[in-house]
């Protein structure tokens, strides 16, 4: 399993593994199946909402690391 990282697009770490949406969810990004979703990257995601990328990257990979 390779690292999940800031430039990754957010809908396709959620085709890896649907059960990362929580975790999106509880760091403030509640419209994942918005259109920029699709497009987006963690870290510009990040950047709009004001969200820590380096947090919610680590938790991504602990969340895979742990699975």
């Amino acid at each position: 399993m390779s690292k999940i990282t800031k430039d990754m697009i957010i809908a396709d770490v959620l085709q890896m593994d649907r059960g990362t949406a929580p975790i999106f969810i509880n760091n403030g990004m509640h419209c994942l199946g918005c259109p920029s979703s699709m497009g987006e990257s963690i870290e510009d995601a990040c950047a709009v909402h004001g969200i820590d990328v380096n947090k919610l990257v680590k938790e991504l990979n602990d969340y895979f690391e742990n699975k």
